[in-house]
């Protein structure tokens, strides 16, 4: 399975499209741009894989693997970046400014659901993130 995220950035926050085959899985929202700066920065644009990761925080949950300089970048249920995310990236229904979103947890579990479906049939998933 390849997801496909693109970026557009803003001062305050950086949102996003999430895609699978062209179609439209849902938006995400991120922390600006500031050259990869842990919690404070998006992760940089490229090629990664996600896996199952499970927390106290957010119980079962995905997990972006083998970013540079980077460790726990997550995906998981926000709606304001800045007061929200360290690094992370949540799905959201609906974007309502930059870097905030509305309805994260329904957008959340139809991504976790779609990719756990992927991930337990052996498949491995892909994370391209561009702009």
């Amino acid at each position: 399975m390849r997801l496909i995220l693109n970026r557009t950035y803003f001062p305050d926050g950086t949102n996003g499209k999430l895609e699978c085959e062209g179609k439209l899985i849902c938006n995400t929202i991120e922390l600006p741009w500031k050259n990869n700066e842990k919690r404070v920065s998006c992760i940089p644009e490229g090629k990664y894989f996600i896996r199952k990761r499970y927390s106290q925080k957010f119980k079962w949950h995905l997990e972006v693997v083998d970013v540079q300089n980077r460790s726990y970048i997550l995906f998981h249920p926000a709606n304001n970046a800045l007061s929200e995310l360290n690094g992370c990236i949540a799905p959201v229904t609906k974007l309502s400014g930059p870097g905030l979103g509305l309805m994260s947890r329904i957008a959340f579990t139809k991504l976790k659901d779609m990719v756990y479906k992927a991930l337990d049939s052996s498949e491995c998933v892909e994370l391209i993130v561009e702009s």
